[in-house]
C-alpha cells in the first residue's frame, strides 16, 4: 500500500493519463487502497486543475478529459525517451513546423531527465539517421536547448561564432528570442560588445554558454523578432530580393503539400496553365534565395509548370532542365 500521498497521486495521476476509462476498483486494487481512498485522490486531482471525468454505475469508472487548461503531465521512462528523442530530431534540422515552442520543450524536459534517461536518449540519437529534406544546416539539439533556456531565464549567453567569410569571433549577447525560418535557426540578441543588435545563424555558432548573469529584456527596434529577422536578413549587402512568378498544371493542394512553407506566399488564383488545363496554380511571392534552389524546388513538385519571372529563373529553369534531359538521354540504350 502507498501510504505517502503525494507519490500516490502521482501514480494515479499516471494511470488515468493511459487514454481509457478505469473502474475504482481497478485504480484502487492498483494502489492498494480503499475506494473510498480513490475518491478523496479523484478530489486532490480535480483541485490541482486535472480534469477527471466520472461515470455512474455499480462500478464507476474514471477518465482523464481534455479541460481549459494544460495540466502537468507524468511520463514514465519509455514515453519521456521518445518525446525527447523526436524532438531533438526535428529541433536539430529546423524542420517546417517545429518552432522555438518546441524547442523550449525540449529544453524544459532534457532539464529533468535523469542521467540514465538522458544517455538513452542520446544512445538512441546517436545510431539513428532521420530522412530530411536537405533544405537548412544540421544542428546539435544541445545548442539550441542551452539557447532557449537562456531566452527564458534572461540570462546572458556567450558562444564562438564562425561569419560568413570564415572569420571567427566570440561574443557575449542578451538573447531575445530563437526564430525559425523553415530552412534555418536564427538566434536575436543584442550584442554588448558591439553595442547594437544582431541576428547569428545558430548553425554557425559553437560552444554556447550560459553565464548565470541575468539581465533585464531590451526593447526590440521592430517589437518582433521574426520582422527584425526579416528586414536584417534584406538589408544585407551579399543578398537581393527579387519576385517569382510560376503558375502550376496542378490545384494549390497538390503544389502547397510538395513545397516548403518560405516558398508558399500566394494564393491560388483558380487560372489554367498555359497548357490550356484549369484549376491550376500561382504561386507568387517574394525571396532573396539564389534562382538555383528555388528552381530546383519547383522541380521536385512533380507536375508541369511555367515560371513567368523573373528573367533570371527563366534562365536557370532552362538550363536545369536541359541538364537533366541530357542526363537522362546518355542512359538510354
Amino acid at each position: 500500500m502507498t501510504t505517502d500521498t503525494p507519490a500516490r497521486l502521482l501514480q494515479l495521476l499516471s494511470l488515468l493519463q493511459t487514454p481509457r476509462e478505469w473502474p475504482g476498483g481497478e485504480l484502487a486494487d492498483r494502489l492498494r487502497v480503499s475506494r473510498r481512498t480513490v475518491r478523496r485522490d479523484i478530489d486532490r486531482l480535480r483541485e490541482l486543475g486535472y480534469p477527471v471525468q466520472a461515470t455512474m454505475g455499480s462500478d464507476g469508472g474514471y477518465r482523464l478529459v481534455a479541460g481549459k487548461a494544460m495540466p502537468p503531465l507524468v511520463l514514465d521512462d519509455e514515453e519521456a525517451v521518445a518525446i525527447a528523442v523526436g524532438l531533438r530530431a526535428g529541433a536539430g534540422h529546423a524542420l517546417e513546423g517545429v518552432d522555438e515552442a518546441s524547442v523550449r520543450a525540449l529544453a524544459k524536459l532534457e532539464q529533468v531527465l535523469p542521467a540514465r534517461l538522458r544517455h538513452r536518449v542520446s544512445t538512441l540519437q546517436a545510431a539513428t539517421t532521420p530522412l530530411t529534406s536537405g533544405d537548412g544546416a544540421s544542428i546539435a539539439p544541445e545548442t539550441l536547448t542551452v539557447m532557449a533556456s537562456t531566452v527564458a531565464g534572461h540570462e546572458r549567453l556567450r558562444f564562438a561564432y564562425r561569419a560568413k567569410d570564415g572569420t571567427q569571433s566570440r561574443r557575449l549577447t542578451e538573447p531575445y528570442r530563437l526564430v525559425s525560418t523553415g530552412r534555418r535557426w536564427y538566434l536575436v540578441a543584442y550584442d554588448l560588445e558591439r553595442e547594437d543588435w544582431r541576428t547569428f545563424r545558430v548553425d554557425r555558432v559553437r560552444d554556447p554558454f550560459a553565464t548565470g548573469a541575468r539581465f533585464t529584456p531590451r526593447e526590440l527596434p521592430t517589437g518582433d523578432a521574426a520582422e527584425y529577422l526579416r528586414r536584417s536578413i534584406h538589408r544585407r549587402p551579399d543578398t537581393r530580393e527579387y519576385a517569382y512568378d510560376v503558375t502550376f498544371a496542378e490545384p494549390a493542394e497538390f503544389v502547397t503539400a510538395r513545397l516548403p512553407a518560405w516558398l508558399t506566399s500566394a494564393s491560388d488564383t483558380g487560372e489554367g496553365s498555359d497548357d490550356g488545363t484549369t484549376g491550376g496554380y500561382r504561386l507568387r511571392g517574394v525571396t532573396s534565395d539564389p534562382v538555383e534552389w528555388v528552381a530546383m524546388r519547383l522541380a521536385l513538385v512533380g507536375c508541369e509548370f511555367t515560371v513567368q519571372g523573373p528573367a533570371e529563373l527563366v534562365e536557370c529553369v532552362r538550363e536545369l532542365g536541359g541538364r537533366l534531359g541530357r542526363a537522362g538521354a546518355g542512359s538510354r540504350r
